[in-house]
């Protein structure tokens, strides 16, 4: 693939084939970062990724299952500072990384 097509494919405009999932990404990076922002950092480490779907269901990606379980306890703290960053998140749903 030349470098003018593959720039042409990932150019975050309507004409760029991958512009949507672009965008996503760099939103969802924005939210993850936002909640390292907001939780304190014994919680925010653990956090690899974050996601908010259409439905208000914020998920959230870790590092471990023992993440996970520290996360899941943390529920209302890790919605409220969601909605402190401007999210309109409803519930949570705390996920493992596949990538090891």
């Amino acid at each position: 693939m030349s470098a003018k097509r593959l720039e042409n494919l990932l150019k975050p405009s309507n004409n760029g084939g991958l512009a949507e999932v672009v965008r996503r990404a760099r939103e969802m990076g924005e939210l993850a970062t936002a909640l390292g922002r907001e939780l304190p950092a014994d919680l925010a480490d653990g956090i690899v990724a974050a996601n908010l779907r259409e439905d208000g269901e914020l998920v959230v990606i870790c590092r471990s299952p023992a993440w996970a379980s520290r996360l899941r306890f943390e529920h209302d703290r890790i919605l409220n500072a969601a909605r402190s960053a401007g999210s309109e998140a409803t519930s949570l749903t705390v996920r493992v990384s596949q990538q090891r």
